[in-house]
């Protein structure tokens, strides 16, 4: 029986970050991540709690969950947001749609974090650690905020793995690694124990995850009823539950890279949109969508940020429309600048089977081929749509590697594949 294996992917301080990257896109000049910073509260009032916090603050002993009045008090310079939940929500729909693109067996448990059940896709990855990474950096470079990911073969396990170290790193914790990585950990680490437990424990003498998991279980049970069991369990790496997938309606689906090296012409940078747009379109038709709108994004070397969108005449899932596409926004954002990162991203997704009218007159240009008069049609045509059937059967089967263009492999930036 093939061996099951799970991710947890876990926003790193989710408030704080996505309240820092609306503040930076608005303009601001302070990055909320590089300062002591937190989000909840009242600054004029002074009360509230903490709902999220930043490492430098952190390191000041301020805590989640803990009065604000109490976090100004050992850090009186402390810098202090309100909450943005519309926001928030609109983030998390984001990230958990790029998530499910990549793979549909995904359970959503809180708004910044979900497990993913690494199985399905395993053909496509090296490893899944390898995978891991790869998911990892795509959150970054798509959104500008990191992730942890936890790997194990129990689900309770992953989640204790992205509590390791933080933030952008990934982690494993298997059933094997259980002596060395958790066993030496402090009992208030466990997963689903709080601060309650943790006192209770301590006057039964048990004060790592590795005395936990050599205890009796009906003492445990004596004193913590069924909730002690369970510790002994998650302590021990028992649990058998497994990934509930609740579908994530996909606004979008789009991916970007950091390039190696900066792009420095066209030459340079349209090998990346091809295989940015092979990604996307394989996306998408493994989601059985067509897109109606394609957008392209820059970012220079300077960081400065600019994208261009543009709705399609007839929805598309092809490689070479979407790519035709991206060149010709490309062409009207770029000013000559170096080129750091190159994204493309489509939207108004509808499902492959809903009834498109064609119009004899939907010709657009065919930058894909760089033609400059000719022509081409927007339906994909039969022979096009085999060879992307080919080309996604021979990937799933074989791994994203399988097969390549030419023009791609001196490319600045091997997009990540997903």
């Amino acid at each position: 029986m093939e061996e099951r294996i799970f991710f947890h992917i876990d926003v790193n301080s989710a408030f704080l970050s996505w309240s820092a990257l609306s503040m930076l896109q608005a303009g601001s000049d302070t990055d909320l991540r590089l300062i002591p910073s937190i989000v909840g509260g009242d600054m004029v009032k002074r009360h509230g709690v903490v709902l999220a916090k930043s490492i430098p603050a952190k390191a000041y002993g301020i805590t989640t969950g803990e009065p604000v009045v109490n976090a100004l008090r050992k850090c009186p310079g402390l810098v202090m947001v309100p909450p943005d939940h519309d926001m928030y929500q609109e983030r998390s729909q984001a990230l958990m749609t790029l998530l499910s693109s990549i793979c549909p067996d995904l359970e959503q448990v809180s708004i910044d974090e979900c497990y993913m059940d690494y199985t399905p896709i395993a053909k496509k990855y090296t490893s899944p650690e390898a995978a891991a990474q790869q998911i990892k950096d795509l959150v970054r470079d798509t959104f500008g905020f990191t992730v942890n990911v936890g790997i194990s073969d129990r689900k309770v396990l992953a989640k204790m793995a992205s509590d390791f170290k933080k933030p952008d790193l990934v982690h494993t914790l298997y059933v094997r690694e259980i002596p060395e990585k958790m066993w030496p950990l402090p009992v208030s680490s466990l997963f689903l124990c709080g601060h309650s437990s943790v006192e209770a424990l301590r006057k039964l003498g048990i004060l790592t995850i590795g005395d936990l998991a050599h205890a009796q279980p009906d003492i445990l049970e004596a004193h913590l009823k069924s909730h002690g069991l369970t510790l002994w369990q998650y302590a021990n790496g028992i649990d058998e539950s497994d990934i509930t997938p609740r579908p994530v309606k996909m606004k979008g689906v789009g991916n970007s890279t950091t390039l190696q090296r900066d792009a420095l012409t066209r030459e340079d940078a349209c090998p990346v949109l091809l295989s940015l747009a092979e990604s996307v379109a394989g996306r998408l038709r493994a989601s059985r969508e067509l897109a109606g709108m394609v957008s392209t994004e820059i970012k220079y070397a300077s960081f400065q940020s600019v994208s261009h969108q543009m709705q399609l005449p007839v929805p598309t899932a092809s490689s070479q429309e979407i790519y035709g596409t991206a060149c010709k926004l490309f062409d009207e954002l770029w000013n000559g600048q170096p080129i750091r990162l190159l994204g493309i991203r489509t939207s108004k997704l509808v499902p492959e089977t809903e009834p498109i009218q064609l119009s004899l007159f939907d010709y657009p240009q065919s930058a894909a081929h760089n033609v400059s008069d000719a022509a081409v049609p927007t339906a994909r045509s039969e022979k096009q749509q085999r060879l992307d059937k080919a080309l996604d059967s021979l990937r799933g089967k074989y791994g994203n590697d399988i097969i390549k263009r030419g023009s791609l492999m001196d490319s600045p930036s091997k997009p990540i594949s997903s």
